[in-house]
């Protein structure tokens, strides 16, 4: 039997709501493709023609490719990182002096400059060798402090940290708890004031890069007091500051270079100044940079389906069975093309959202969102399938095959690192609800008073007006479309037809706002508990903008004259794909088993099918579900290590 968690923090569902709600960005300033996709509205014009970074921004980033790629090659060991499960020091050192710490920082603090773009294809080409490196670049400065400072610091902040970060200094993202993870409102770590000072108590969980970073991004919770505001705030911390304690350095079963470990915080103090931000905006500068953030994850997935085709293509002309090669046969066959496609999609929904978020015209908060979503789930599934395509050999790890002869391909690892994408920077089900919250905001800007039980009678009266001026206007616009005109997006008819694929996103996204209408009108307060049924309006969602996206990437392939034939075949190929997977998303949302599935649930919590449990032995070892996060000094040696030291 294990043990209780002790220590446990209890927040109210609609607490918990109230905090995520105030995290969020509230008012959308610019137009947004995916916005506008899951309100019926095909907006084509917001990503077409495709858009094009400026000549300097591509010869820089070229430039620095260049320098990667040869680094890549010959300076980063795969093997002997998966081996000894440690990125080496002077992989860290190389990667420093290329300034690769610094690819999104400002030339003037000493950094590169990078565009988004060309970070993304930075970090698509630094994980395809080793995805822990590409994890502690990404680390470092997607979500670590160069990327919130850009955003929120103060220019003495960006004076002080930003040169370090560049060019010196790993950084980390402190937010999660050992009993705190997708809901904020619980958390327990403090910043308590004292004087020009904070001093911070409590443990942080999974911190990538933690257990080597020299300086961090910490959230914790201000408490409410006079002169301060309080609430989650973000603070940059330095690693090596008295009562830091890296307790325990983490392993996986994948990413096995990665330095990720549990920090404990016991009377640390803070320099007010290193606040980043006012009190309590913490959360909504952690949201903010993962609007852009996550996209590190897309490009680290696109570059592991570029492998996956590469492994694929090569393998599956080799080797023959029954006197043709394994490409040749159709149950093979069908998954190379799977992985060629999709991988030719996702990176055209990486490209166009990078450069999106260059030009800075579009609010992309839901593209980034698709991007992380769709490139991890569609990832995993190349690697899974490239991982049957190699038979025994995909599941045989890259050193046996070696030490036998044979070429040494990591599928099984590869496989293995993918796994937590779908878990990184929010789950695949927190994004969903993320997504969906997002997607339907209109309607609970008009209507959404009318649904909240707290609301008094005449807000609901007030809230029922504009939703009807709201509703008379939108609803008539989703029965007819481009869609249904033969002639629509003729500019995409090249040999191969891709306007019939535009038209059905276009159809596609008026039926999906239709259903979402009617999902609201059904549920009413109830939606938000329908997180199955949000997760396929959203994952319809995810589809239709990478088949914009794949349909748009391979037009601006044809007309600049780089494989432009072979890139609407792909786009083809995947609008198909697609276009199944929808169909059965969209069947699947009124005839499912969602019912059903609860009452199962209950039985299984109730203990109704502990007679199923029987006749096994379980290998887990006594302990508690939740480990002990109780504030106070640290009894175990630091198991910090910072590169070089």
């Amino acid at each position: 039997m294990s043990a209780p968690t002790k220590h446990r923090s209890t927040v109210t569902e609609r607490e918990a709501r109230e905090v995520a709600e105030a995290a969020r960005e509230q008012d959308w300033r610019k137009p947004g493709f995916a916005r506008e996709l899951f309100l019926g509205r095909f907006r084509l014009d917001l990503v077409h023609p495709h858009p094009l970074p400026e000549e300097e921004s591509v010869r820089r980033g070229e430039e620095f490719l260049a320098k990667l790629r040869a680094f890549c090659e010959t300076g980063i060991d795969s093997a002997r990182i998966e081996r000894e499960a440690r990125i080496p020091d002077e992989v860290v050192a190389g990667l420093k002096e290329l300034g690769a710490l610094g690819m999104k920082i400002d030339p003037k603090y000493g950094g590169l400059g990078l565009s988004q773009l060309y970070y993304n294809k930075a970090l698509a080409l630094v994980g395809s060798v080793s995805p822990a490196v590409g994890a502690l670049l990404s680390a470092h400065q997607s979500i670590g402090v160069p990327q919130p400072l850009k955003m929120f610091g103060t220019q003495e902040q960006k004076d002080a940290f930003l040169p370090r970060c560049a060019r010196t200094d790993i950084s980390a993202f402190l937010l999660t708890e050992p009993d705190v993870g997708s809901d904020p409102a619980r958390l327990a770590t403090t910043a308590v004031p004292e004087g020009d000072e904070y001093v911070l108590d409590g443990v942080k969980l999974w911190t990538t890069n933690g257990v080597v970073a020299d300086l961090l991004v910490v959230m914790a919770r201000v408490p409410k007091s006079e002169g301060h505001e309080g609430g989650i705030t973000a603070f940059v911390v330095e690693a090596a500051s008295e009562g830091i304690t890296v307790e325990h350095r983490n392993a996986f079963m994948g990413l096995r270079g990665i330095e990720n470990g549990v920090t404990r915080f016991h009377r640390v103090r803070v320099p007010a100044a290193h606040r980043i931000g006012p009190e309590g905006a913490g959360l909504k500068i952690a949201l903010t940079t993962l609007n852009t953030g996550r996209l590190s994850l897309p490009a680290l997935c696109a570059g592991a389906g570029k492998w996956c085709l590469k492994i694929a293509r090569e393998w599956s002309a080799e080797r023959e069975q029954w006197g043709k090669p394994l490409a040749l046969h159709e149950a093979v066959g069908t998954k190379i093309s799977f992985i060629a496609a999709t991988t030719f999609a996702l990176e055209a929904v990486l490209d166009l959202s990078s450069q999106m978020a260059d030009e800075d015209r579009n609010d992309i908060r839901i593209e980034a969102a698709l991007a992380k979503l769709y490139g991890s789930e569609m990832a995993w599934r190349m690697a899974d399938e490239l991982v049957q395509i190699r038979g025994g050999r995909g599941y045989e790890t890259a050193e046996s095959l070696k030490a036998r002869g044979e070429r040494a391909v990591p599928a099984e690892q590869m496989l293995r690192d993918l796994r937590i994408n779908r878990i990184f920077e929010g789950s695949t089900e927190i994004m969903h609800l993320l997504i969906a919250r997002e997607a339907v905001d209109a309607h609970l800007s008009v209507a959404g008073d009318l649904i909240d039980p707290a609301k008094s009678l005449s807000d609901k009266a007030r809230a029922g007006a504009h939703a009807g001026v709201f509703y008379a206007k939108w609803l008539p616009r989703l029965v007819a479309g481009p869609g249904q005109l033969p002639s629509s997006y003729g500019e995409f008819r090249h040999g191969v037809d891709l306007s019939t694929h535009l038209r059905y996103v276009e159809r596609a996204a008026r039926r999906l706002a239709r259903a979402t209408f009617y999902g609201m009108s059904r549920w009413q307060g109830r939606m938000e508990t329908k997180q199955c049924f949000l997760g396929r309006i959203v994952d319809i969602g995810a589809e239709l903008f990478a088949m914009s996206a794949a349909c748009v990437r391979a037009e601006r392939l044809r007309t600049r004259d780089e494989h432009g034939r072979e890139a609407y075949q792909l786009a083809d190929a995947f609008c198909h794909q697609a276009r199944v997977r929808v169909e059965e998303l969209f069947g699947r949302l009124w005839n499912n088993t969602d019912d059903l599935d609860r009452k199962v649930v209950r039985g299984v919590l109730g203990g109704a099918y502990t007679w199923l449990e029987e006749g096994i032995v379980d290998p887990s070892e006594d302990g508690p579900w939740i480990a002990d996060a109780t504030p106070g000094p640290s009894t175990v040696d630091n198991a910090r290590r910072p590169y070089g030291a």
